[in-house]
């Protein structure tokens, strides 16, 4: 067995070979948007490249469902055929949205890829918003079309919302494939800090924000799994050529419209020519079984509340799981306890389960934590990826010492262009210097992060972000509630629940259904509070009038 001196030796002189002068992945100062910052000499500058390039892999797969099979050449094909009518019969030019709302599906996936094509910017919706999310957020961004699945087009028909096209999922998209047949790539011209993509991410302000990602993001992101790949190829001692498709095959989970399946899974892997291996519909743990076992899937990106569903399993001998070499814990934060029982009945996660730390605003993870460290290391979230630099900084701005508690901030090429239309928003979450405050706190320990703070009072509910005001904002609105607090209350399955104080108006009565069927009406399903406590009691507060959201009990 190898030692740990001896390991941290060999990745010292893997790292220097890869990244040094000469090396596939040559690292150089460069200033990025007035900020100079490490960047790799030889990047793509387009997105909508890859997609000529993939067709260098051919026929293998690209996109894998329960009953469809999509390679690389017919995937090429379709978006060059989506493209071209998008900008012929429906005049998308460069900078212009093509938002897409509805459930993982290929065509999800290549009408992103036809947006990028043209120059235009992707928006990822919501699937499970409501109609008056949806107004909220297609408002926002203006887009020219709406690519919906029929469920989402049904309730777009209901939000108060106009002056774009809807291109259904199940029939204009297929049609506009059909028609299409033979047309040629369309290229456009941007710049690697052009716009790419709008993903939104909820804010303490209460309504959710458009995170700006450019070109030169998601190209970073892509790179950095390159990277991986050879990092990995080069400590078992083979090979890495990236001409050539990789074999691995990844299991995609999570919706589209997060990071984890989007910039760091379906994008990187046109790029490597791996496969994607796409579930469909609810969250099913014997399907995702199957398809590993069936596709043979080698790596798999689960938020922690899939992975309990793998723990509840009571006939996992029933599959054959032994292709997977790699799997990851995202988007939610697992406690030490919980990795170890994934260990112990999961063969697979004793020598492949990493966990990572990363948020919408930066495209993809800012540290990582590989498996040795999470055995040596418990609670951490391991050390900054590469062109990552990170601090922790004092309530001044100013780095505070190892081992000092302070909020995370971070600056790379990964980090967002800012908030779409929100100036304000994005001039206190980026620095001048180009720093990204995440509104976390840890401590960094030996180089490695350590969360000790969550971004304000944030509610992680089965991987995704819940903020309080966004729901008390709603709670407020109803005749009844004279003030409302909303906390985070601990689950054993979907890692936190949301839970409601509601203080009613003298004189006013409301039952726990009717706030909660109020919230139904106004907010996604998760958003609504599972746990309630109505009261006349007012809630505590500080001097200057704010709720002390610790003291509040459900």
């Amino acid at each position: 067995m190898t030692a740990p001196a001896d390991l941290q030796q060999m990745l010292i002189q893997v790292t220097s070979k890869l990244t040094g002068p000469g090396g596939r992945f040559e690292l150089v100062e460069e200033e990025v948007r007035g900020n100079r910052m490490p960047v790799i000499r030889n990047r793509d500058r387009k997105v909508g490249d890859l997609v000529a390039a993939s067709k260098a892999w051919g026929d293998r797969d690209y996109l894998v469902t329960l009953d469809r099979r999509i390679s690389f050449a017919e995937h090429a094909d379709a978006v060059a055929a989506v493209a071209t009518a998008m900008r012929d019969e429906y005049g998308i030019e460069k900078g212009d949205r093509v938002a897409l709302l509805g459930a993982n599906t290929p065509e999800w996936v290549i009408a992103f890829w036809a947006a990028q094509c043209l120059g235009a910017v992707a928006v990822g919706l919501n699937s499970w918003w409501t109609p008056a999310e949806l107004e909220y957020g297609i408002g926002k961004v203006r887009p020219k079309i709406v690519v919906a699945d029929a469920k989402r087009a049904e309730l777009l028909a209901k939000a108060q919302v106009s002056g774009f096209t809807v291109l259904t999922v199940e029939d204009d998209l297929p049609r506009l494939v059909a028609t299409g047949a033979g047309a040629d790539l369309p290229t456009a011209d941007v710049d690697e800090d052009d716009p790419a993509v709008i993903l939104f991410t909820s804010g303490t302000s209460g309504r959710p924000k458009g995170a700006l990602h450019s070109q030169r993001n998601l190209l970073a992101v892509v790179d950095y799994h390159r990277y991986s790949d050879a990092m990995v190829a080069h400590m078992y001692g083979r090979t890495y050529d990236d001409s050539a498709p990789s074999d691995a095959r990844y299991l995609l989970t999570s919706p589209l419209f997060h990071i984890a399946s989007l910039h760091n899974l379906v994008v990187p892997r046109l790029a490597t020519g791996s496969a994607v291996v796409m579930t469909e519909g609810r969250f099913d743990i014997d399907q995702v079984f199957g398809l590993i076992e069936r596709e043979k899937v080698t790596n798999w990106g689960a938020v922690p509340t899939m992975a309990a569903r793998m723990l509840e399993h009571e006939n996992t001998d029933r599959y054959d799981l032994s292709s997977l070499t790699a799997f990851a814990l995202a988007s939610a934060p697992s406690s030490p306890a919980f990795k170890k029982r994934l260990r112990e009945k999961f063969p697979f996660a004793d020598r492949a389960l990493v966990d990572s730390y990363g948020l919408t605003e930066c495209s993809t993870a800012i540290a990582v934590a590989t498996a040795g460290e999470l055995e040596a290391f418990p609670g951490t979230l391991g050390s900054p990826i590469l062109t990552v630099a990170m601090e922790i900084r004092d309530p001044l701005g100013e780095k505070v010492p190892d081992g000092v508690e302070g909020e995370v901030c971070v600056r790379s090429p990964f980090v967002m262009l800012g908030y779409w239309e929100d100036d304000a928003a994005t001039d206190a979450a980026i620095t001048e210097g180009g720093w990204l405050r995440t509104g976390d706190f840890g401590i960094i320990e030996h180089g490695r992060l350590r969360l000790t703070g969550r971004r304000s009072d944030l509610i992680l509910r089965g991987g995704e972000n819940v903020y309080p005001t966004e729901i008390e904002q709603v709670l407020d609105e109803h005749p009844a509630v004279q003030e409302c607090a909303v906390i985070g209350v601990d689950h054993e399955d979907l890692g936190e629940e949301v839970a409601a104080v509601v203080v009613l108006h003298p004189g006013h009565d409301a039952s726990e259904q009717e706030l909660r069927d109020f919230c139904a009406e106004r907010l996604s399903y998760y958003k609504v509070p599972a746990h309630w406590r109505i009261t006349r009691d007012a809630l505590p507060r500080n001097a200057t009038g704010k709720i002390r959201r610790r003291e509040v009990n459900v």
